[in-house]
């Protein structure tokens, strides 16, 4: 079987008996980020806490908190963050018909709008931004997050998130004068509330960040699901990655200008990931064709050299992909990503929860695959 020695050096785990690396990816989506937070409970009660959270936006928020504290109090933390930003609804949500939920949900959206989120954003005073007069770049935006940086601060132990050994963290946010992708890494460098912040500063609401000298955007406007930076760490041990996609890449033909809005917004943001997995895929069978040319070369004609350049291209790993995907409808309403209302973020937490459950019950990453598999993409089984 397939990574022996490494299994005899890791704690053998029910769901993970071949200690693999548990890698959770979290895009960008506002308020839709609860339901992350619910698929976390699961892993986290199953004995799948992740060794790698890559994330952006809100993804990259909920990924500094886990990040960030110690085992025990991961959970604490995280709700305490979605609690102290959710608006308290004026009624009972579970206690509603469909027709009331939605108007307290409107009614919730326009006062984030207008008020903003305490502890995370806030709307600017006295500001010429929305004139169209020139302002400061940190300052080029509707609302203020300097609220967020100090959440964050409070939320979470930067020094326990930049020690060797804890979780992995890689943030993803867009440089505002190349347009690059940046990739903040706390195996490279110290991760701060500033790094968090630029991750997901979407303008033009929220305010690019300067770090280092540059200025940062949102990593999501270059790509929300930040899945290629796995798979282009993929190739070093058997990985089990958790996908958590926010945005539907499918959906039925708009007819309303509000369908059209939120068919805009999801198809802008949801998953690029069956085209990069498939290239992963080629990329993986190139290797192993090059590999198999090179051992049948006659003796004289290998080298010491080639062997380490073959090597660092990867060995015959398999990556397992577990795709869970929000299915909030929302009502077709454009601004779901900005609906704070307590009794949703509660929905989505516990639907991201459930919908994690079923993922680790079905536990499908523990059929057997040959060695010579690159890609297994699991889908949620059905309810």
């Amino acid at each position: 079987m397939k990574m022996e020695n490494q299994a005899a050096q890791v704690p053998l785990r029910p769901l993970n008996p071949a200690g693999m690396r548990v890698v959770l990816v979290l895009q960008g989506g506002g308020a839709l980020g609860a339901y992350q937070a619910g698929v976390f409970q699961a892993l986290h009660e199953s004995g799948l806490a992740p060794d790698w959270i890559v994330g952006t936006s809100i993804g990259a928020i909920n990924a500094a908190i886990l990040a960030g504290n110690t085992p025990e109090v991961r959970l604490e933390r995280l709700r305490a963050f979605w609690h102290g930003i959710a608006h308290r609804d004026t009624v009972d949500m579970r206690a509603i018909p469909d027709t009331m939920r939605r108007t307290n949900i409107l009614m919730q959206t326009w006062d984030t709008m207008l008020r903003g989120v305490p502890g995370f954003f806030r709307p600017r005073g006295f500001n010429l931004f929305p004139t169209g007069l020139a302002v400061a770049p940190e300052q080029a935006s509707f609302y203020d997050t300097s609220e967020l940086g100090r959440t964050l601060d409070q939320l979470v132990d930067f020094d326990y998130l930049n020690a060797p050994g804890g979780i992995r963290l890689t943030v993803n946010a867009l440089a505002v004068t190349s347009g690059n992708l940046r990739r903040f890494d706390n195996r490279d460098l110290d991760i701060r509330a500033d790094h968090i912040r630029a991750s997901g500063a979407l303008p033009p609401g929220f305010p690019a960040v300067r770090i280092d000298g540059d200025l940062y955007w949102d990593g999501g406007l270059y790509s929300n699901t930040p899945l290629e930076t796995v798979l282009e760490d993929a190739g070093a041990t058997d990985t089990l990655c958790f996908m958590v996609d926010l945005w539907n890449a499918e959906g039925p033909e708009p007819t309303t200008l509000d369908e059209v809005q939120t068919r805009q917004k999801d198809v802008t943001f949801a998953s690029r990931s069956r085209r990069h997995l498939d290239d992963y895929v080629k990329t993986q069978r190139m290797r192993q064709k090059l590999r198999e040319l090179y051992q049948a070369l006659p003796a004289a004609a290998q080298t010491e050299q080639t062997a380490r350049e073959l090597a660092a291209l990867g060995c015959d790993t398999t990556l397992h992909v577990v795709r869970l995907p929000y299915s909030g409808r929302d009502w077709h309403m454009a601004a779901k990503d900005i609906n704070f209302s307590r009794g949703s973020i509660d929905w989505r937490w516990d639907q991201g929860y459930a919908d994690g459950q079923r993922a680790i019950q079905a536990a499908s990453w523990l059929s057997f695959v040959s060695e010579d598999t690159p890609l297994v993409v699991h889908e949620l089984p059905p309810a």
